[in-house]
């Protein structure tokens, strides 16, 4: 597939997750509940995670943003369903890198949709924007573990 097929695809991605949230809305008062903003610009994003036993049992997001954080939120919700805390957080730090425009090893770990933000890593600016989500994650389970 060709660098514009593929651009095209991952803003196709990106953009299908914007208008078609997926794990949008909360979760019981039982959950955990991360408010982060990007006073940059303006994103602001809720995380709620419902985490027993090691596991997040069900990740939710509210909130207003551009294409890229929303989207981000999405499918990071996606992607942390199910998993233990440490793979979620071995994800976030996976990406994390793929956003400083660090070489990542697809077989160490299938970060799907995800992988359609791998340009945003071009834009300084809009880093921020697609890892708000995720850093809010990460806070959640920090402080899940005290």
């Amino acid at each position: 597939m060709s660098f514009n097929n593929l651009d095209t695809l991952y803003r196709q991605v990106i953009m299908d997750h914007y208008k078609n949230p997926r794990n949008r809305g909360a979760l019981s008062d039982e959950s955990l509940t991360i408010d982060m903003n990007n006073p940059t610009c303006g994103d602001r994003i809720q995380i709620h995670l419902q985490v027993n036993n090691g596991k997040v049992e069900d990740a939710k997001f509210e909130g207003e943003g551009c294409s890229i954080s929303l989207s981000s939120a999405s499918m990071m919700t996606q992607a942390i369903k199910g998993k233990n805390i440490d793979e979620a957080l071995k994800m976030s730090k996976i990406f994390s890198d793929m956003m400083l425009g660090e070489e990542i090893d697809e077989d160490e770990i299938d970060l799907g949709d995800i992988e359609a933000l791998q340009g945003v890593s071009k834009f300084p600016a809009r880093i921020k924007c697609a890892t708000l989500a995720w850093k809010a994650m990460e806070k959640g389970i920090d402080e899940k573990k005290k």
